[in-house]
């Protein structure tokens, strides 16, 4: 799966994912709430539509308008590739002209709305498995010496999203515990996928903690998009102001935790 992501070459804020629609795509109109996790920003677009985000970037609203240190580089990765992952790493790191990266956001997902148990297949399993959580894996395999730099640079103490963080979209239907709540809807290769993601999600809490990157997966709800349907329980916008309103408050005692939008601890 394609993913674009967006870097201010001066260092700051990471965003990586697919954001055709829904409350990541609208993050990019959020800035002011963005100022409150790092001075540095950056714009994520779809991956799976990059050249048509592309050309409707400029009907974005315009650059002048947003903070004065803000600038923007573009760069196109397949999470499916290790090398095209790897080479992603490389064009940051020299757009970020020896700075660290403080903050990564793994958020490319795909979902079959129609795999039940009887339906979903090896090929749907693996696929979905591959995107939702070794893209994921090799994503903070890759910028993890970016993410480390920051860490060592920062004069913060404790782990925060403005010192060196990994933050992975994850949702409550890969919470082993809650599943009775919500089985109505099966959708067993994004549940498992997304299950895994939680355990990658501890395990690099674990293991990056000594480094100074705080871990934390984030479950944004059931949002009304493309993928959840007017069916859903939250605006887009409540969604994405949750999510950046969480971002901020990250500490030590939530690295390795998985949360909701308002903050609330999920059980795995």
């Amino acid at each position: 799966m394609g993913v674009t992501v967006a870097v201010c070459p001066h260092g700051g804020l990471f965003l990586a994912g697919a954001f055709s629609c829904g409350p990541r795509w609208r993050c990019w109109e959020d800035w002011d709430e963005l100022e409150l996790v790092s001075q540095h920003h950056l714009v994520p677009v779809d991956g799976r539509a990059a050249r048509v985000r592309m050309r409707r970037f400029p009907r974005r609203p315009p650059l002048p308008l947003l903070p004065v240190a803000l600038r923007l580089f573009f760069r196109t990765a397949d999470v499916e590739s290790p090398s095209a992952i790897t080479d992603a790493a490389k064009v940051v790191e020299g757009k970020l002209n020896g700075m660290g990266l403080n903050l990564l956001i793994n958020n490319a997902g795909i979902y079959t709305p129609t795999a039940s148990l009887e339906t979903v297949d090896a090929e749907d399993m693996v696929r979905t498995y591959k995107t939702n959580a070794v893209g994921p894996m090799l994503m903070a395999q890759a910028f993890l010496p970016l993410l480390k730099k920051a860490a060592q640079d920062s004069k913060e103490k404790g782990l925060s999203c403005s010192k060196a963080a990994i933050i992975n979209i994850s949702t409550i239907l890969g919470s082993i515990k809650k599943t009775p709540d919500s089985f109505f809807h099966p959708v067993i290769s994004y549940r498992c996928s997304k299950a895994a993601l939680n355990m990658l999600t501890m395990c690099q809490a674990l293991t990056y903690k000594e480094a100074g990157i705080l871990c934390v997966a984030l479950h944004p709800g059931w949002v009304k998009t493309e993928m959840g349907t007017q069916e859903a329980d939250l605006t887009v916008d409540t969604s994405v102001r949750g999510l950046l309103s969480v971002l901020p408050i990250l500490s030590e005692k939530h690295s390795g935790t998985l949360l909701n939008w308002e903050g609330k601890a999920i059980p795995w």
